[in-house]
């Protein structure tokens, strides 16, 4: 494998974006060095059309000329391709547990989350029970342990960006509490260990830092 100084690593993402969030917490938690291309989605490059032209969605990662996109194969690719800092437990079993919840989040869980926070009157009532119960869901996963990766913060933790450092802001947009310490002490007590994590730190720094100034760096 070449070393880091002659791989071509660039990510094509959006800051606002969970899921872009999710390769660039991976590369920086391997200490992968990375070229960022920030996308307007509303006028789109040619370079994520070049590369991504099945969905036109970010984010895409381009090693080596060689573009992937779907944020949690590359979040595996990154795991696979650099092997310090593992994100994916070595046993079989809990590899496979580890994948399941990811895709779970993206299917079930996150959704969830995202309806309560934007739902109208109509359906808000509906929409927060589903949220809640699937907040619910995930504390009883995380069990008692630091990060859903053991002690270290791995894929699923990584998957669950959203819930670690956007949520407190929408449920307050939304005038909703969902992720409380009193509702859910455990998932919430993760929370605050994901973002005071010193790599996750620095990134939800600059995302702020973006958001405040509303400068889309």
């Amino acid at each position: 494998m070449a070393s880091y100084h002659e791989e071509e690593v660039r990510l094509l993402g959006k800051w606002a974006s969970p899921f872009s969030n999710r390769v660039d917490l991976a590369l920086k938690l391997k200490g992968v060095p990375y070229k960022y291309s920030e996308e307007d989605l509303a006028n789109k490059s040619a370079d994520l059309l070049k590369y991504n032209p099945v969905h036109k969605k970010v984010p895409v990662l381009v090693h080596n000329g060689n573009p992937l996109p779907e944020s949690l194969i590359i979040v595996e690719y990154i795991d696979e391709t650099w092997k310090n800092n593992p994100l994916l437990p070595q046993d079989p079993y809990e590899r496979a547990l580890a994948r399941f919840w990811s895709k779970t989040l993206d299917d079930k869980i996150l959704p969830a989350i995202w309806n309560a926070c934007w739902s109208d009157e109509n359906g808000r009532e509906k929409a927060v029970e589903e949220a809640l119960e699937a907040l619910k869901i995930l504390q009883e996963t995380l069990k008692d342990k630091k990060f859903f990766g053991g002690e270290s913060i791995g894929l699923v933790d990584i998957a669950a960006n959203l819930i670690g450092y956007w949520v407190a802001i929408l449920q307050e947009i939304a005038g909703l509490e969902l992720l409380t310490i009193e509702k859910f002490p455990k998932l919430y007590n993760w929370s605050q260990d994901f973002i005071n994590h010193p790599v996750i730190k620095r990134v939800c720094l600059l995302e702020m830092n973006c958001l405040l100034s509303s400068s889309f760096c």
